[in-house]
């Protein structure tokens, strides 16, 4: 009886946490977006530009750039002086408000 509570409770923090979390409660509006360039493991250099393409749906306004999980903000479309080894690229569609919406791409470079 203890573990069906337990279970419970985690199923609803869970469930809570996806309807407040805009990161796990992606809207999806219809939006596409694709990273051109560089492509999927891609061996750069420590500096290099960063290309994508974003179909907007009715609430997508702009993206966001995430390297290694971090917001880039500002992103001027160039990586500058990156450390040697591999490194995670996200690119997420959102809204004027900052929400993500359900669209986004990731890859992956390798910095020479």
């Amino acid at each position: 009886m203890k573990r069906l509570l337990w279970l419970a409770l985690v199923v609803g923090a869970v469930s809570m946490a996806a309807s407040t979390n805009p990161a796990v409660a992606d809207m999806d509006d219809g939006s596409k977006i694709t990273i051109v360039s560089p492509k999927h493991g891609a061996k750069v250099g420590d500096t290099f530009e960063l290309t994508y393409e974003l179909v907007k749906g009715p609430k997508a306004e702009h993206a966001h750039v995430y390297l290694d999980g971090q917001p880039q903000k500002k992103f001027s479309g160039t990586f500058k002086g990156l450390s040697k080894g591999t490194h995670e690229i996200t690119v997420q569609a959102a809204t004027h408000d900052h929400d993500h919406v359900g669209s986004s791409d990731t890859i992956t470079v390798e910095v020479q």
